[in-house]
C-alpha cells in the first residue's frame, strides 16, 4: 500500500473525535499554519502541485490566488461536500470517519484566504454525516480552534454546515452558491467568477472536501515534499471510490501514478474481477466521464500502460482516453450490458437537469427515451445515429457542465460499443436472455 496521508489512522478507534484525532497528531498543521503568513500558505499549496480533487483538476494554489481582495469586503471559503456523482463516495467516507481533518483543513484554508466566515455545503441525503460534522465543529469551538482569536493568533473564524436539498446540480459551484443563499440551485453565467462575486456577491473560493483536507498534510510536510509523491503534474495522493464487479470495493488512497492494471488486479487494491470474470469496461472518474473498454483502460492507444493520473487517463483525448474526474472508479465485467448501464446513467442526468438550458433540458429527455426504446426491444436502425446527434447538440452548449456530463457517456459508449447497440436493435429477442452477453466492440467512431 502506498503512502497514506488522508486515510492514515482511519481505522483507529475514536479518530472521529477531537481527543482521538489530536492523539494522532491532529491540529498540529493548524498550529504550524497560524505561525505562517497567509501568502506563505498559498505558496506552499502552489509548490505542492495540488489539483482540485472534485473532478476538474484545476491547480488549487492558482485558484486561491485569483480571489479578489477589495478593501473592507468579506471573503468566504465554501467546501463543496455535495457529493452526488454516481460511483463516487470517497468524500462521504472521509467526513464520516475522520471529520476533523476537514475541519482543520477549513481553518487553514480560511486563514490563507482571509476568510472569517466559511461554509460546508453537504449533500442533503447525508444528514447523518451532517450531524457528525456538527459535533466535530462544536468540539473545535470548545478547543479554541474556531471562534475568536484562534490560538492567540488574532484570526477569527466561524464555520457552518449547510445541508442541500438533494440536487446533483448543486455540485456545480455557482449552483451551490445560489442554494447556499437560499435560492433555487441554478448555475450562474460566468463571468463574474465566484473568486470575484460569489456568496452574496463577495469574493468566494469553492473547493472539494478532499482538496481542502489535503492542505493538512501539505502544511505538515511542506509543499515540496508533497510534490515528490506522484508523477509529473499529478502530485500527491488521490482518494478513489472503487465499486462494481471487483472483489474488494471500497475507498482507497493511492499515490498518483499507480498503473490502472495494478489498481484493478492487485490484492492491496481492488483484488481483481469477481467470480473470475473478464474485464469489459471501466468508468474511471464517476458517471460523467467517458467509458473505456478493457484494452484502452489498461493501455493507452500508444500501447503504454495507463496510469492513475490526470494526464495518462486523458491521453488520446475522448477518442481513446477518459478523465480521472472525481475518482469514481466503476468496473464492469463481461456480463455487463453497456446499453442498459448507459440508459441508467441517462435517466439520472435527465432527472437531475435543472432545466435552465434547453439543450440539456430537452436533450437528456430525448436520450433517455431513445435508450429506453432500445433496451425494451423496440429500437430502430436509425436510433444509434440519432443518439449521437442528440449528444452532440448538448456537449459544450450549456451554462454548466451537466450537459457535458450527460453527453460524454453516450458518445463514448457509441464510439467503443456501437456493435452492442446494433445487436439490441437487430436481435431484441436476446435482450432478456441472461446468457447472451453483449461483449461486442466497434472502435470506429461515427462521423460527428
Amino acid at each position: 500500500m502506498g503512502k497514506q496521508l488522508l486515510l492514515e489512522n482511519i481505522n483507529t478507534p475514536g479518530i472521529d473525535t477531537m481527543a482521538g484525532y489530536r492523539a494522532q497528531g491532529g491540529y498540529s498543521s493548524l498550529q504550524k499554519a497560524l505561525k505562517m503568513k497567509p501568502e506563505e500558505i498559498v505558496e506552499e499549496v502552489k509548490k505542492s502541485g495540488l489539483r482540485g480533487r472534485g473532478g476538474a483538476g484545476f491547480p488549487t494554489g492558482m485558484k486561491w490566488s485569483f480571489i479578489a481582495k477589495p478593501e473592507g469586503v468579506p471573503r468566504h471559503l465554501v467546501c463543496n461536500a455535495d457529493e452526488s456523482e454516481p460511483g463516487t463516495f470517497k468524500d462521504r467516507f472521509l467526513m464520516q470517519h475522520k471529520p476533523h481533518i476537514l475541519i482543520e483543513g477549513m481553518i487553514i484554508s480560511s486563514f490563507a484566504l482571509g476568510c472569517n466566515t466559511s461554509y460546508i455545503y453537504i449533500r442533503g441525503e447525508l444528514l447523518y454525516v451532517y450531524h457528525i460534522l456538527e459535533k466535530a465543529i462544536a468540539e473545535a469551538y470548545e478547543a479554541g480552534f474556531l471562534g475568536k482569536n484562534i490560538m492567540g493568533s488574532g484570526f477569527d473564524l466561524d464555520l457552518y454546515v449547510q445541508p442541500g436539498g438533494g440536487a446533483y446540480i448543486c455540485g456545480e459551484e455557482t449552483a451551490l452558491i445560489e442554494s447556499l443563499e437560499g435560492k433555487r440551485g441554478n448555475p450562474r453565467i460566468k463571468p463574474p467568477f465566484p473568486a470575484v462575486a460569489g456568496v452574496w456577491g463577495r469574493p468566494t473560493v469553492v473547493n472539494n472536501v478532499e482538496t481542502i483536507s489535503a492542505t493538512v498534510p501539505i502544511i505538515n510536510m511542506g509543499g515540496d515534499e508533497y510534490a515528490k509523491i506522484g508523477v509529473g503534474k499529478s502530485t500527491g495522493t488521490k482518494l478513489i471510490s472503487a465499486c462494481g464487479h471487483i472483489n474488494k470495493p471500497g475507498v482507497y488512497e493511492i499515490e498518483m501514478g499507480v498503473p490502472v492494471e495494478e489498481f484493478i488486479y492487485s490484492e492491496q487494491y481492488c483484488g481483481g474481477i469477481r467470480n473470475g470474470k473478464k474485464l469489459k469496461a471501466v468508468v474511471a472518474g464517476g458517471s460523467s466521464v467517458p467509458i473505456l473498454p478493457a484494452d484502452l483502460i489498461l493501455k493507452t492507444a500508444k500501447g503504454e500502460p495507463r496510469l492513475m493520473t490526470y494526464e495518462s487517463l486523458s491521453d488520446g483525448g475522448f477518442q481513446t482516453g477518459t478523465m480521472l474526474g472525481s475518482g469514481g472508479f466503476i468496473v464492469m465485467d463481461e456480463t455487463t450490458s453497456v446499453v442498459k448501464n448507459l440508459w441508467n446513467f441517462t435517466r439520472f442526468y435527465h432527472h437531475e437537469s435543472c432545466g435552465q438550458c434547453s439543450p440539456c433540458r430537452e436533450g437528456t429527455g430525448w436520450m433517455e427515451k431513445v435508450l429506453h426504446r432500445i433496451v425494451e426491444g423496440h429500437g430502430k436502425q436509425t436510433d444509434v445515429d440519432l443518439l449521437w446527434d442528440i449528444q452532440s447538440k448538448i456537449d459544450g452548449k450549456t451554462i454548466c457542465p451537466l450537459g457535458d456530463a450527460a453527453s460524454w457517456p453516450v458518445a463514448s459508449a457509441i464510439r467503443h460499443f456501437r456493435a452492442e447497440f446494433e445487436e439490441y436493435i437487430k436481435n431484441p429477442q436476446n435482450i432478456k436472455d441472461e446468457k447472451h452477453y453483449y461483449n461486442l466492440r466497434n472502435q470506429k467512431a461515427p462521423v460527428a
